[in-house]
């Protein structure tokens, strides 16, 4: 077949078929169920890079343990404004998915979403200081209000043993549980939303598919050249509005776009592990996720954890992640991802923010001289008696962190997400890593808002936008009484025990 016969108009383009492609999506069908929608991804299925169990911590990062969200002010105060922000956006999640559930467009929640308290914890008296002082200030918010603060060698002891078994009662301790945290298998979460959006009519999901090249003709509307890797056929998608949600691969694909709100933009790939353990007994011991603080220098995706994980209905322990280095931006990437992602406009930014980051390279090179040994003894002051025969190395997944360019500075890396879109909204990209998955609804929103603007503005959007997450426009920690009513619908509709 000429490759000039496949030819398609759809009104919307998703690259990747990961979690933030699914969401937006299914937003959009949701918004609109007569739009057309196609959606590209390299691999022979979704969420095989970033939004893959074992590539992310699945935490579901509600800010609850997570202690770099939570930095100490120079005067001594604790910053809670990130945290509070990321809390409240981890909700709108929690609603839209329960919202799906209850649509029957999900099945079967407990497939992707467990009950498991998170803790944050810490030794030292300094440190200790601080966690008095974050639970102090982040305790008075609606959102927090059921954390724990202890500094009770014995009842910390009761809370995660393995973390305390072993460990001398001389040093001081402490403690913040959080009951409502949860795991989030986003693999299998990501799974069934493709899956609802493959029953949709006017929707396709290509895989197998790259996406070459992307062009913006005069009418401000989108050529897309993708190539069939499996039969080496070329095709060809016309389009009023393109997502790039390709993960590490987002920069690349921006630069090939080439807008004018691109320019400036590199990556700073950083790659992840973890130690897996294989000893059931020591798995069955665990039943919380414990957060503690990260190294100096380490990037915000290596704060050190131990994580009880629910994966395909079997639980597992998890101790890193241990950060590395590695020239591709994507797990299943090219070696020249980096090299290609470097042009005359982002050479700067890229050279500026490496200058002004010499910390976090000397402890790139530090993780990734590591041996088996070095990573047990770093598992041990989290699980004294953690013998090293228990444990295995996995590969997680790859990240891509921002570098953009600065002022003051000529270029900065920057650690979260940021969505990027042309000025007349007809294309959109992400980039970024966590917290990511968890905040994804939020992050979507954002987008729709601002390349749908009309729409979004319009009553039939915001009605369907209320019903899908109820406290959409407003603030639930502003609104204590809507917030346990929201937590409580949706920890039943997503079957969540605590």
């Amino acid at each position: 077949m000429d490759d000039l016969q496949i030819k398609t108009q759809p009104d919307v383009v998703l690259i990747g078929a990961g979690i933030m492609s699914a969401t937006l999506g299914i937003f959009l069908k949701e918004l609109n169920p007569e739009l057309t929608i196609e959606i590209y991804e390299r691999l022979d299925k979704p969420a095989l890079e970033s939004s893959d169990v074992w590539n992310n911590a699945g935490t579901g990062h509600a800010a609850f343990c997570e202690l770099n969200y939570t930095p100490q002010n120079e005067d001594g105060t604790i910053e809670t404004s990130k945290a509070i922000k990321i809390s409240e956006q981890f909700q709108l999640s929690r609603q839209f998915w329960s919202y799906l559930v209850s649509e029957k467009k999900l099945h079967s929640p407990e497939k992707f979403i467990h009950s498991v308290p998170h803790l944050s914890f810490v030794w030292g008296e300094e440190n200790v200081d601080y966690l008095k002082k974050r639970f102090d200030a982040l305790q008075q918010n609606p959102l927090f209000s059921a954390m724990k603060f202890t500094s009770d060698f014995d009842e910390l002891k009761v809370l995660m043993p393995l973390v305390m078994e072993g460990r001398s009662s001389d040093i001081p301790v402490a403690g913040t549980f959080m009951p409502y945290g949860t795991d989030i298998n986003f693999g299998a979460l990501t799974e069934q939303m493709m899956h609802c959006l493959s029953l949709q009519k006017g929707v396709s999901i290509y895989y197998n598919h790259e996406v070459k090249k992307l062009k913006q003709r005069e009418d401000s509307s989108w050529r897309i050249k993708i190539k069939d890797l499996e039969n080496n056929l070329t095709r060809k998608a016309y389009t009023k509005f393109v997502f790039i949600g390709a993960g590490g691969g987002s920069l690349l694909l921006l630069e090939k776009a080439s807008i004018k709100e691109g320019e400036g933009y590199g990556g700073f790939p950083v790659s992840g592990q973890w130690l897996k353990c294989t000893n059931e007994e020591v798995i069955q011991k665990h039943d919380v996720k414990v957060y503690g603080k990260a190294t100096v220098g380490a990037p915000p995706m290596s704060v050190p954890h131990l994580d009880t994980r629910i994966i395909d209905g079997k639980k597992e322990l998890l101790f890193g992640p241990f950060a590395g280095f590695s020239t591709k931006f994507l797990k299943n990437g090219s070696y020249l991802d980096l090299v290609k992602s470097v042009e005359l406009g982002n050479l700067v930014p890229l050279i500026s923010a490496g200058i002004h980051n010499i910390p976090l390279t000397k402890y790139l090179v530090q993780q990734v001289m590591l041996s088996h040994e070095d990573r047990i003894e770093a598992l041990r002051e989290y699980f004294p008696n953690a013998k090293s025969e228990d444990w295995e190395l996995l590969q997680a997944g790859q990240r891509v962190q921002v570098i953009k360019k600065d002022e003051k500075e000529g270029g900065i890396l920057e650690f979260g997400t940021e969505i990027i879109n042309s000025h007349d909204g007809s294309l959109s990209a992400l980039l970024g890593a966590s917290p990511g998955a968890s905040t994804a609804v939020a992050i979507m929103l954002e987008l729709v808002a601002r390349c749908f603007p009309e729409e979004s503005k319009s009553e039939l959007w915001q009605n369907k936008l209320k019903q899908m997450i109820p406290s959409f426009g407003k603030s639930l920690n502003n609104n204590p009484d809507l917030f346990l009513e929201i937590q409580k619908n949706t920890s039943e509709i997503l079957k969540l025990t605590n």
